[in-house]
């Protein structure tokens, strides 16, 4: 029977046409923005996933960043360590030479100012973004560096942090009109050579001098496994990044191949369900040749 009320073929293929209209038009999105799940409405689960993923990634990059000021921190810290040992061994030299009762003291005395002047200057110069860790009051509390971004199995998040104890490595505790005082060199600073210093006198100085340059080298020590530290957990952190973005990826990037392909069928469907809408249109008109004399 045919009605020319109701086009049953029209209905159909125009229902066809909607569907891959629907189709084509989430293909084209796809391809246009190069993500398979661009809203929660697209797969919830996947969705609130990357999502999360996402926002642990940037945080991780973050802690990154932090981690290179911390390793500026560390680098600043160990060339004035560096430097100090210099310094020391130079001191040590000259206290060497005046055992040499032909010697002039009180020159050599000059000398040992001169540098003693230099390691006041090198730790108060050893300053970072206001932090300075070779001058130190004892007690003081630890420096620590941000080195890492952590989500526990319970949903919550962590920073993590590595500690530098800087009461026990400070070159000096405290400077004062350009002179240091205490810490680690403090006994350094107190050496004052005279024309009338004994033998016993330079055997204590050269006791402390070798003392300080134990301890610098056990805080350079300190200072250079903070920094392998730091280095591994930015080589870490880079691969936790790439390794997080590729999870990503794999759950809300369109594969373009496929949706190519997708979408260049779509279109050809397309095409066909207008040919089909366009015959069952025509089809009605084919009532008038009844009436037709």
């Amino acid at each position: 029977m045919t009605s020319i009320l109701t086009n049953n073929a029209a209905n159909s293929a125009l229902q066809t046409l909607r569907g891959i209209n629907d189709s084509l038009e989430q293909a084209q999105s796809r391809v246009s923005s190069g993500y398979r799940v661009s809203e929660a409405s697209d797969n919830v689960a996947y969705w609130s996933i990357s999502t999360t993923m996402g926002s642990d990634k940037d945080a991780l990059v973050a802690a990154t960043d932090a981690l290179g000021v911390g390793a500026a921190k560390v680098d600043t810290a160990y060339a004035a360590m560096e430097s100090a040992i210099d310094v020391v061994n130079e001191i040590k030299s000259k206290i060497v030479t005046a055992n040499e009762n032909s010697t002039d003291k009180a020159q050599i005395q000059l000398e040992i100012t001169k540098l003693q002047e230099q390691l006041s200057s090198i730790a108060q110069g050893a300053s970072f973004s206001g932090e300075n860790w070779m001058v130190a009051e004892d007690g003081a509390e630890p420096e620590s560096v941000v080195d890492g971004f952590i989500r526990n199995d319970d949903g919550t998040v962590e920073v993590t942090t590595a500690s530098y104890d800087v009461s026990t490595n400070a070159m000096f505790e405290v400077i004062t009109d350009g002179v240091g005082s205490g810490g680690l060199l403090g006994d350094v600073m107190d050496i004052a050579l005279t024309a009338d210093t004994t033998d016993t006198e330079l055997a204590e100085y050269l006791d402390n001098v070798e003392l300080a340059l134990s301890s610098l080298t056990d805080a350079g020590a300190a200072l250079g496994a903070l920094t392998t530290r730091i280095d591994l957990q930015t080589s870490y952190a880079g691969t936790l990044t790439d390794a997080i973005e590729e999870g990503i990826s794999r759950l809300v990037d369109a594969d373009m191949e496929e949706e190519s392909a997708r979408l260049s069928a779509l279109q050809t469907q397309q095409q066909l369900a207008v040919q089909s809408l366009s015959i069952a249109n025509s089809s009605s008109e084919n009532i008038l040749t009844l009436f037709q004399q």
